[in-house]
């Protein structure tokens, strides 16, 4: 069964481009093209692709809109921003409308088509671009929210942290410290949880990266 794959871009060159790509894959479909969101809508109302290839910058109402309408009317519908941005203030926005990729114009052809099938099988596939500003974003968010639970930790707990972040185990922590494995092991406990990290090795990279220690002293 074909591809059912829905054109949105307020440049006519730019979808008769795409067309006569698209057109010479054996496994797609184009049903049709819109020249703004609203008529994005409009056909995705009426014919509900497997695929929608959005723009974002267009008259009426842009793909970020016009992909939140969608998904919230068509869940099942995949759409793929294709534009010529890349940074955080419209990779972030596409991505929380819902679509399931993120390309930009001057991809590889047979990227375009992997990037198709891949939201078509339930997986996203995102430019390195947009992947790079997305992990920035998530840093970004972790460091917030990491930094305030830092100093709740208590001297001890700070001294069990540094000792981990040098890769000492529990039982060489607690000989360096003076303490019991046990009581280091509910130090660490408490440290993963104060600083929302899953596993010692995680917290020791990101508190040496962030020179943490510096910041305490």
């Amino acid at each position: 069964m074909k591809i059912k794959l829905l054109l949105a871009d307020d440049h006519q060159i730019v979808r008769k481009g795409l067309r006569l790509f698209l057109q010479s894959q054996n496994d797609i479909e184009i049903i049709g093209e819109a020249s703004n969101g609203i008529e994005a809508v409009k056909l995705a109302t009426e014919w509900q692709p497997d695929v929608i290839l959005m723009d974002l910058i267009m008259p009426e109402m842009d793909g970020i809109e016009a992909t939140k309408e969608i998904k919230k009317r068509f869940p099942m519908v995949k759409v793929i921003i294709l534009t010529s941005f890349s940074d955080q203030d419209h990779v972030l926005p596409a991505i929380r409308a819902g679509a399931e990729g993120y390309q930009l114009k001057d991809i590889d052809p047979d990227e375009l088509i992997y990037t198709i099938r891949a939201a078509v099988s339930g997986k996203r596939h995102l430019h390195p671009q947009a992947t790079s500003q997305l992990m920035s974003h998530m840093i970004g968010e972790n460091e917030t929210e990491n930094q305030p639970r830092l100093k709740s930790l208590t001297p001890r707990e700070r001294d069990v942290l540094r000792e981990i972040t040098l890769g000492k185990s529990n039982k060489e922590i607690a000989s360096s410290l003076f303490i019991t494995e046990k009581t280091v092991k509910t130090h660490v406990s408490s440290i993963l949880s104060k600083l929302n990290f899953h596993d010692r090795t995680q917290a020791a990279l990101y508190a040496t990266r962030k020179n943490w220690f510096d910041e305490l002293a």
